[in-house]
């Protein structure tokens, strides 16, 4: 699994599968956050496929799909309600984790500074330079 960590609640990575999350839990991972939409790629696992291993795995799963360009206010505060909710640490999932890290600077922002999201990006290999005018 390629986990990169953006803060110390959440950490992102590319699309999961349900093999893989036994393994995130014995990483001490309690909850699992899914950004991709069902049916995206083919052979992608369903969003239900991977909420049933989370269950059995003992974590706790949230889906909330979103299209990277159609990102809007409620997607945000659907996320950042799931951050505010779940128990941590939280590993949140895409197709490269990108969607993930874009809802998570959303949800972070006016908490912490445009250019302390745009580094926490960076260093887990996303840039959200472009992000800046809304952060």
């Amino acid at each position: 699994m390629d986990i990169r960590p953006l803060d110390q609640t959440l950490s992102i990575s590319p699309q999961l599968s349900p093999a893989e999350l036994p393994s995130l839990a014995a990483r001490g991972y309690r909850s699992v956050i899914s950004n991709r939409p069902d049916g995206e790629a083919p052979r992608q696992p369903a969003a239900a496929e991977i909420a049933a291993a989370a269950e059995a795995a003992g974590l706790e799963f949230r889906h909330i799909p979103v299209v990277g360009a159609a990102i809007g206010a409620a997607d945000v505060a659907a996320f950042k309600a799931a951050l505010e909710n779940l128990p941590g640490p939280i590993l949140g999932s895409c197709r490269s984790g990108a969607r993930t890290t874009i809802l998570w600077a959303l949800a972070r922002r006016g908490e912490r500074p445009a250019d302390e999201l745009i580094a926490a990006a960076r260093s887990a290999g996303l840039d959200l330079g472009g992000l800046r005018p809304r952060l």
